[in-house]
């Protein structure tokens, strides 16, 4: 889950606070998440295609993008899933693409998930480049979330999925207290006794400043997305967005 913090010189969101927590990145994901981010990941893969695409040869592989790849976790998910997928990961980090790389190698990946440096607001593809995009952790720090969502709409063909997987602090709900302690106290204090650095602090902001889901939501459509689905996970501390281009 993508994370950054303002410091003199970066901007939070930005891809070189990222360069700095690279090789912790996986590990505090999965320690402040308690695992969960994983299933919510997969969650997101499941519900890339529907109806699920048919086997094909190589010459009629889909394409896929993924953006904010990280260290291109969902795009090896994907590769998994949908065996005639190529899949294009996108992220302004070098160094988080870096360790994706040596996964991809390592899960001998390489032919058909490939990483690129850039950012949401210009993705670099023709228009309806790929038969479905998605983002995961990572509108959140998009400084222009209108234009992102914009440009994934732009790139997808047309009735394309397009799907958003965003943390966001539950407001009602008998463990919303619990979950805001977590953001708030836990989260940037566990992140960063684990990393190092003061960067996930800026987590507790982002969360909170985040657009309610109904907002988000609305957001997706006014930037040309109709949006099919709204599914509420971890008691509403993450919502998976299913949305067609």
């Amino acid at each position: 889950m993508s994370t950054e913090t303002s410091t003199p010189g970066t901007r939070g969101g930005s891809g070189a606070m990222f360069d700095r927590i690279a090789p912790r990145y996986d590990l505090l994901n999965r320690v402040m998440s308690f695992g969960l981010d994983a299933s919510w990941r997969r969650l997101l893969v499941k519900n890339l295609f529907e109806p699920v695409p048919a086997a094909g040869d190589a010459s009629t592989r889909l394409q896929v993008l993924d953006v904010a790849t990280g260290t291109a976790d969902v795009a090896i998910a994907i590769a998994r899933a949908y065996p005639t997928a190529r899949v294009t990961g996108l992220d302004p980090s070098i160094e988080m693409l870096a360790v994706g790389n040596t996964k991809l190698a390592r899960e001998d990946l390489a032919e058909r998930v490939s990483l690129c440096a850039g950012t949401a607001e210009a993705l670099p593809f023709e228009d309806e480049s790929f038969a479905a995009s998605c983002i995961s952790f990572g509108i959140r720090n998009v400084p222009d979330r209108m234009k992102g969502l914009r440009e994934m709409a732009r790139v997808t063909q047309r009735g394309g999925r397009v799907l958003v997987l965003e943390l966001n602090e539950p407001t009602s709900g008998i463990l919303a207290p619990l979950a805001k302690l977590h953001v708030h106290h836990v989260v940037p204090r566990l992140g960063a006794w684990l990393s190092g650095a003061k960067e996930y602090r800026y987590l507790q902001q982002s969360i909170a400043a985040f657009p309610s889901p109904q907002e988000f939501a609305e957001m997706m459509a006014g930037a040309g997305l109709s949006v099919e689905a709204l599914v509420p996970l971890a008691f509403g501390s993450a919502h998976l967005y299913v949305a067609r281009a």
